[in-house]
């Protein structure tokens, strides 16, 4: 299995913390998707992935994907269709038949088909929209159910707009639902961020996935730090946060499979969990990154400037750079991607894979966190463990190899 993502940099707006590729230029978005649909010609899967290799999971992310246009949104599908799925998509599907199609129930069922979009964009004409594209899972930047909050980060829509979204795209099929939230905001309180935790609770989605709010350099809310217009909640009360988040959401019945990520049993982001399971994947767009493992493996990225990037595309040239993973790079990506779920590290696999070498140091280093408490071994798997989970960056960095 493989998975195949697409980024569209384009948002309304900027949010003062968000470090990913995008701009709020919106007239080259026709140009742009002309772009992808050609990328994707200049990469089918054999290029890309290897031979034998299938797409199963679709990503649309960004950037603001619900900011493309109906006809743009079903234009990129279709090119999807024509490049990597003709062996899954009907033959000749056009618009008129995308309208004849109902999402999960007759469209694709094996497949997962992400769509990011913001909550305020979730209209009724976008959800007719929606209805004509073989979307089956929608996820969904929530950040907060303070209006107060929302404004802070200069998010476009309000807390009564993401309940809104949700139960619209109810009523158009969508039954597999994801919301992101933040915690850890200037002078925020526990109580705050329960009663941010119980909203989404209450929403009844299937999917959340919660992050502390990053400062990073480049982004307005790192100059307001910097400036001191505001100040990082202390570290005791981040972590009391976590805990309050894995808490609740456990005891409503939300798997924590992976230190930020939440879900309903059967319901975890596959495609996501390709990038922590050495799952090869195709990145399509400005910055996108991609992996492949067909002989060596290797990681490539494109440009992250979308006027480069479509320049060279219409050149038939792809805009990327690439490199091949050593022995050692490929132990290191395993620390800091298994490490992060659940389900740990396989250690037969490892040996296999990384020879007993390797192996054997890193169990050497396990067993000093294992002694902490820190890390366990269940069924043949290392992973860490409820109190690791909070250090996990300071545990995983004893097992890298410089």
């Amino acid at each position: 299995m493989a998975g195949l993502y697409i980024h569209i940099p384009f948002c309304e707006s900027r949010c003062i913390y968000c470090g990913f590729y995008s701009t709020t230029s919106l007239k080259m978005r026709d140009a742009y998707v002309d772009a992808l649909c050609r990328e994707m010609e200049l990469r089918p899967i054999p290029k890309a992935l290897g031979d034998g290799e299938n797409i199963e999971t679709i990503y649309l992310g960004g950037g603001t994907p619900s900011q493309l246009t109906g006809d743009q949104l079903i234009r990129l599908f279709d090119a999807i269709r024509q490049n990597y799925l003709q062996n899954g998509f009907p033959d000749n599907a056009r618009k008129e038949e995308f309208s004849a199609q109902k999402g999960e129930e007759t469209y694709l069922p094996e497949m997962e088909i992400t769509m990011e979009c913001n909550p305020d964009d979730v209209t009724e004409e976008f959800c007719e929209t929606l209805k004509l594209l073989p979307v089956n899972r929608v996820s969904m930047g929530a950040q907060t159910f303070s209006d107060h909050r929302l404004r802070f980060l200069h998010r476009r829509h309000n807390a009564a707009e993401v309940k809104t979204a949700v139960e619209r795209l109810r009523g158009i099929g969508i039954r597999n639902i994801s919301i992101d939230l933040m915690f850890g905001f200037p002078q925020e309180t526990l109580a705050d961020w329960q009663s941010d935790i119980a909203a989404a609770i209450n929403l009844g989605v299937e999917h959340i996935s919660a992050y502390s709010l990053m400062y990073e350099e480049g982004t307005t809310l790192y100059r307001m730090l910097e400036q001191g217009k505001i100040e990082e909640i202390d570290e005791e009360a981040s972590r009391q946060m976590y805990e309050q988040l894995i808490s609740q959401l456990t005891e409503a019945g939300y798997e924590h499979y992976e230190i930020s990520n939440f879900a309903r049993p059967g319901k975890r982001s596959r495609h996501n969990s390709s990038y922590w399971h050495e799952i090869p994947y195709i990145g399509i767009g400005a910055a996108a990154h991609s992996y492949k493992r067909n002989g060596k493996a290797m990681r490539s990225w494109n440009v992250d400037d979308i006027s480069e990037y479509i320049s060279r595309i219409n050149q038939g040239e792809l805009p990327s750079e690439s490199e091949t993973l050593d022995l050692n790079t490929r132990y290191n990506d395993l620390i800091t991607t298994a490490l992060r779920t659940s389900d740990g590290i396989n250690i037969e696999k490892t040996r296999q894979e990384f020879g007993k070498e390797l192996a054997g140091k890193m169990m050497q280093e396990a067993e000093k966190h294992i002694v902490r408490g820190l890390m366990k071994i269940e069924d043949g798997r290392l992973s860490l463990t409820h109190q690791g989970l909070y250090i996990s960056d300071d545990v995983m960095s004893d097992f890298m190899i410089v």
